[in-house]
């Protein structure tokens, strides 16, 4: 297979390896292929645990049962006002906390999704390589883009029905 060089690093028989200098914190391979988590990704590995963990089916139980023992303690307290603080305040700071930790885990793999799709890209014979970095573009070339291979689908399925009228005829 013949190499091809990307805006990622090189691609090289199938694999695309790292660049010389890959970005603080990021997961990068090496270049044998192996998986590197360099320093700083701190907050990557407890947001993509976290995440992981919440959407744990025991994670759910858990919450619900918090929300069982504060609707229970409701008479203790005689439906006080800080009762109802407790859980409001509780509710409002782990939503918060959460948002930041599923946008984290949300953008890595969305990011992930990207290069594999830019490998697969790149190696197709034929394919248009400015393609594999769509992501970068603004939103009127992305409109463009999508308006040009909207004319191009339609266009094949144009060419496919006349192929399938065609072989009917010759069937006839």
């Amino acid at each position: 297979m013949a190499q091809r060089q990307s805006s990622g690093g090189n691609f090289n028989g199938g694999k695309i390896q790292a660049p010389d200098k890959a970005p603080a914190g990021g997961h990068v391979s090496d270049r044998g292929g192996n998986h590197v988590t360099q320093t700083g990704g701190w907050f990557s590995k407890f947001a993509h645990e976290t995440a992981r963990l919440s959407g744990k089916p025991a994670a759910f139980i858990l919450a619900t049962a918090a929300i069982v023992v504060w609707a229970v303690t409701g008479p203790l307290f005689n439906y006080s006002d800080t009762w109802q603080l407790v859980i409001n305040t509780s509710t409002t700071i782990v939503t918060f906390l959460m948002v930041f930790l599923i946008q984290n885990t949300q953008n890595r793999d969305t990011l992930a999704l990207q290069i594999k799709l830019a490998e697969l890209i790149i190696a197709v014979r034929g394919a248009h390589n400015r393609l594999a970095t769509a992501e970068d573009l603004t939103e009127e070339e992305l409109e463009r883009l999508h308006k040009e291979y909207c004319t191009k689908a339609e266009a094949t399925i144009q060419t496919l029905e006349e192929r399938r009228a065609a072989a009917k005829r010759k069937q006839a």
